[in-house]
């Protein structure tokens, strides 16, 4: 599916002007390139796919309590660093997010490529992506498919929630946190296959045939 309000043309020029000769830097070294965005897993059920001859009754989780994570992902080495809590992510998680990216010392410039969340855009995480030297780079409204970081997540529900019971909260967590902690020793391969540095573009919906 494509957002209804997603702009093809908007996003192709920014790909084009902005992302693309970051990343082109980014892979001479030049610059490191990171995707940030929260992820919000709840403790509900998720289906996923069963086959069966007989019909078969799943467990399902109660309970409505969230794990957040904050991330930021590495376009280049696909390192994430997280800022996590079970309350809510807000500009003073997200400066805590910069923070930790600025304590990597990578001695190059860093950009970060963000959504239009407004509490990523507050003069709060302005003056602190200013103060650590931290280039912020906003993606067009309603572009997901820009961020790569978006396929992350997508891989941790798939892992982690389709299809699973937990018994309560804790173990939920725990499977989540898990998954992160692996994504650059088990997990490292499905991922570098899944984090490519091709950005799919979109015709206008209303062109696109039903």
């Amino acid at each position: 599916m494509v957002p209804a309000k997603a702009d093809p043309e908007a996003q192709a020029v920014y790909l084009k002007d902005t992302l693309n000769p970051r990343l082109a830097e980014a892979r001479a070294g030049k610059r490191a390139v990171f995707f940030a965005d929260a992820a919000h897993f709840v403790l509900a059920p998720f289906l996923g796919f069963l086959w069966s001859v007989t019909r078969v009754f799943i467990k399902a989780p109660a309970g409505r309590q969230r794990f957040n994570v904050l991330g930021a992902l590495n376009a280049i080495t696909h390192e994430l660093i997280t800022v996590t809590n079970d309350t809510y992510i807000t500009a003073e998680s997200f400066c805590a997010l910069l923070k930790k990216l600025a304590a990597l010392n990578l001695a190059m410039p860093i950009t970060v490529f963000l959504d239009n969340a407004r509490y990523q855009k507050c003069a709060l995480v302005q003056a602190a992506a200013a103060s650590l030297n931290i280039e912020l780079c906003y993606l067009p409204a309603y572009s997901p498919n820009l961020n790569l970081i978006e396929r992350v997540w997508k891989f941790v529900k798939k892992q982690c929630l389709y299809s699973q019971y937990y018994a309560d909260f804790a173990s939920f967590k725990a499977a989540i946190e898990t998954c992160l902690g692996e994504t650059s020793t088990t997990h490292r391969i499905a991922l570098d296959s899944l984090l490519t540095l091709r950005f799919q573009l979109f015709a206008k919906a209303q062109f696109m045939p039903a």
